[in-house]
């Protein structure tokens, strides 16, 4: 399926603009992301690597051996333990942020208020704009069946407005060189991050498989990595008995019959067992899993996922603004392309 007719949508739910990705910014200074992970970049900026040397960071004190700068010495533990000691600083060093966003037919898909394609593109700003806000460079890769748009990582705005426009439906395939899934889109990406990298990887990830889940540790190995999984209430749970006309993301004509039990539990088995393996996978692959819902604020959950106490001054506000209601299936809404 890719998606119901717009009407059960909230305005500005089918896609995003550019204008509303830049005003993301404000909300994502709500936002922070954590200074863990192996931090290995090479230049200048606001994480702590496991590098040693001259920096702003106290890290420890460890007995003065030949050459070292006398300009560090630790005076109070050298009289503690009558033996000269210098002390050490952890280097703060830059980290490259990867955004990978799914935007691929599957995510042009929802029941109420938001495309998963347009919670990916809010999330994905969100990110980026606070990793800015941090002084990290960002960059990504924003794909779907007919295009890929990479953007190396880049100080300040550079690397990101490229990316945030690529997000906006008035962006145009260079050429047909697109990703039919994210596992394709991951193996591209593979070969261009760098080691201490921090990569969200945000798709609603239909289709993957332990077979095709290749990419996750290879990835892994040297970055850290977030899943952001992307769904849709009616994913969860099955439509109420009937039978519905869909279009499938290869543009086919189908028939969704959810009358019989064992059809209404096969359908919402399928959203189990995926969400079953993304969590297997992160824990096997020592990755961080969030979950997103089409249906409710982005930045809240982004908030809440990060473990940041904004969130609960992001749900007060969430629970005072209007929700579009839901498109009711029973009333034979049809699925379009």
């Amino acid at each position: 399926m890719t998606r119901v007719e717009e009407r059960g949508l909230a305005r500005g739910g089918v896609a995003v603009t550019l204008g509303e990705l830049l005003a993301a910014r404000a909300e994502a200074r709500r936002l922070g992301l954590g200074q863990g992970g192996r931090v290995l970049a090479t230049r200048a900026g606001g994480h702590l690597s496991p590098f040693r040397g001259p920096g702003v960071e106290y890290d420890e004190s460890r007995a003065y051996l030949p050459g070292d700068d006398p300009r560090y010495m630790d005076w109070r533990v050298t009289a503690r333990c009558s033996r000269p000691h210098v002390k050490l600083f952890r280097d703060e060093r830059e980290r490259p942020l990867w955004l990978l966003v799914d935007q691929g037919a599957g995510m042009r898909f929802a029941s109420r208020v938001a495309f998963k394609s347009v919670i990916a593109a809010q999330a994905a700003a969100l990110l980026g704009w606070a990793a800015v806000d941090r002084g990290d460079r960002v960059g990504g890769l924003v794909f779907d069946e007919i295009r890929r748009c990479e953007y190396r990582p880049a100080a300040r705005q550079h690397g990101l407005l490229p990316l945030l426009r690529a997000l906006t439906p008035a962006a145009q395939p260079r050429r047909q060189d697109g990703c039919g899934s994210v596992a394709a889109a991951a193996a591209y990406l593979l070969g261009r991050v760098r080691p201490g990298s921090l990569v969200f990887v945000i798709s609603d990830f239909a289709g993957l498989t332990s077979d095709s889940a290749g990419w996750l540790p290879r990835l892994s190995e040297h970055s850290e990595v977030a899943l952001v999984s992307v769904h849709d209430p009616i994913e969860e749970q099955a439509p109420p008995a009937g039978r519905y006309p869909i279009i499938d993301v290869h543009g086919e004509r189908q028939l969704l019959d959810t009358r019989s039990a064992g059809r209404r539990a096969l359908y919402e088995n399928g959203f189990v067992n995926r969400q079953a393996l993304l969590t297997e996978l992160s824990r096997r692959h020592g990755l961080h899993l969030l979950s997103l819902r089409t249906d409710q604020p982005v930045g809240v959950e982004l908030a809440r996922a990060l473990g940041q106490p904004a969130a609960r001054a992001l749900t007060r506000r969430a629970q005072s603004a209007v929700t579009a209601p839901a498109a009711d299936p029973s009333s034979g809404a049809r699925f379009a392309s």
